[in-house]
């Protein structure tokens, strides 16, 4: 939650002090490319391989075999970062025709050119976080890696608020601010490791890199990572190709994207990544010991509070996008035309936005059982429907129509891999839910019909005359539309304690 709140924070910052511009699309690209490899190294084929294997050996090996384990992996991962960024840094060029081939004629060229350079760093710190991540989140330690994002968002408004008025090129600011969120990001966690002694030793000779090699936990992990490797490029190559033809669009509009994706990731984070990141490690002990029961609890557990919760915002960015984009973002540089923008994205991404959670829920089944092929298969399907999609939404829609392709897209992978689970029998049989969705959708046609009437009630940018009125309304309707919601379920028999699982 804190992560997500300064994220909108600082984004808030950006567009009051930016705009929606040639800056800031420049600045949405540059951060792009480190945000993708840190996908592929850390969050994507990494974790998906390294958490099942850590939990695994951790099982069997206990305290020491799993020590020796980290810090092999450590070893291979630091020197695979060495080279991947200094090949980044050197190669920048080309990396920026590739992913925003759009720019080449733009003043957005030079500068994401130069921002590419100065924020590539970022990748190895971030994936070198990712790897403490796992360890601790594999020991029930989930607080200090789900604080991490916030220095990140803390660095990064600070440094527009203290560097940017001293350069000659503002924008520059935000990626200093990175780089110290990224040294922020890992300073934290070395307490946390020593503390459940798991720091690891990264080996810095020749000898020490082949014996890591060696080490039959790390070849495993390498093993599993080859598939997953493929699996996130799939998803991280639509988004390049999106982020490509966002460029060759009007001006604004990689960064009215980069905008709604703020909004969007805000309960995809706080719901998909949270839940998803405590069902892994649960799951893969599971799977390890054999408990399918405790396997079928764990996925109806994640996937009921998954609805109750997504589904509303997902109808509040359909629904209430103006009013939203208005009071976060309707300062300064950001015009009328930025927030109407913003919104027609936000309205996409609300169409798939389920989808979007629910492939976070559903993928760690999969990876919990070293089954990384079959979300492969499915990722490569939904690579080429989105991208046929993109050739009728884009014309039609513009830069909206990126959005509403990821997110159709989403939701046919997340139907997918449930059906691939069903069919496994880690889904539980006669789980009730016709009965549980038919409750929420008579909930949400209350909270729906509140939405639509505040997004109408009043002149949202008319109100930026007046902020903390703008304010105070938007939270008055969400705390009505939320009550409301919460009330509706509680009357159809719904309580919290339902939706108390404990892991142990």
């Amino acid at each position: 939650m804190l992560s997500r709140i300064t994220g909108l924070l600082r984004e808030t910052l950006i567009a009051r002090t930016y705009g929606a511009s040639e800056w800031t699309d420049a600045f949405n690209v540059a951060f792009r490319i480190p945000n993708l490899l840190r996908r592929l190294f850390a969050e994507g084929a990494f974790s998906q391989a390294f958490v099942p294997v850590l939990g695994e050996t951790n099982a069997k090996e206990g305290q020491e075999g799993t020590a020796l384990m980290v810090s092999a992996i450590a070893t291979l991962l630091f020197w695979a970062l060495v080279l991947t960024v200094l090949t980044g840094v050197f190669a920048a060029p080309w990396v920026i025709f590739v992913v925003a081939s759009g720019f080449r004629e733009s003043n957005a060229h030079d500068t994401s050119l130069i921002l590419t350079r100065i924020m590539f760093p970022y990748i190895g710190l971030i994936s070198l976080v990712s790897l403490s991540a796992g360890i601790l989140n594999t020991y029930k330690r989930f607080a200090i890696p789900a604080f991490t994002p916030v220095l990140l968002n803390l660095s990064m408004i600070f440094s527009s608020w203290l560097i940017a008025p001293h350069l000659e090129t503002p924008i520059y600011a935000l990626g200093i601010g990175v780089i110290i969120g990224g040294i922020s990001q890992l300073a934290i966690q070395i307490p946390a490791l020593k503390k459940i002694g798991m720091l690891p030793r990264i080996g810095l000779s020749w000898v020490t890199v082949k014996k890591a090699w060696r080490h039959p936990g790390a070849k495993k992990v390498l093993t599993l990572m080859a598939p997953a490797l493929f699996a996130v490029s799939v998803a991280q190559l639509s988004l390049i190709i999106n982020t490509n033809i966002a460029s060759h669009l009007v001006a604004g509009s990689v960064s009215w994207l980069s905008y709604a994706d703020r909004l969007m990731e805000f309960p995809t984070a706080l719901l998909g990544v949270a839940i998803g990141t405590v069902l892994l490690p649960s799951l893969s002990k599971a799977n390890a010991t054999a408990n399918q029961e405790q396997v079928a609890d764990l996925m109806d557990w994640g996937l009921k509070l998954t609805f109750i919760l997504a589904a509303p915002a997902a109808l509040a960015l359909f629904l209430f996008g103006q009013p939203l984009a208005a009071v976060l973002y309707h300062y300064g540089k950001f015009n009328a035309t930025d927030v109407s923008m913003t919104q027609s994205a936000l309205a996409a991404y609300g169409v798939g936005l389920i989808g979007l959670i629910l492939v976070k829920i559903l993928a760690p089944a999969y990876y919990s059982r070293q089954d990384i092929k079959t979300p492969v298969r499915i990722a490569i399907s939904i690579l080429i429907l989105t991208q046929l999609a993109n050739i009728i939404l884009v014309p039609w829609l513009n830069h909206a129509g990126l959005a509403l392709s990821i997110g159709l897209g989403a939701c046919l992978n997340a139907g997918l891999l449930w059906r691939g689970l069903s069919k496994l029998g880690v889904l539980k049989k006669n789980a009730g839910w016709i009965k549980f969705l038919l409750k929420i959708c008579l909930a949400l046609i209350g909270i729906g019909l509140i939405l639509y009437v505040g997004a109408h009630q009043h002149n949202w940018i008319e109100l930026g005359q007046t902020p903390l009125i703008r304010i105070g309304l938007l939270i008055g309707w969400l705390t009505l539309a939320g009550t409301t919601y919460l009330s509706i379920l509680w009357i159809l028999g719904f309580r919290a304690r339902n939706f108390l699982y404990k892991t142990e």
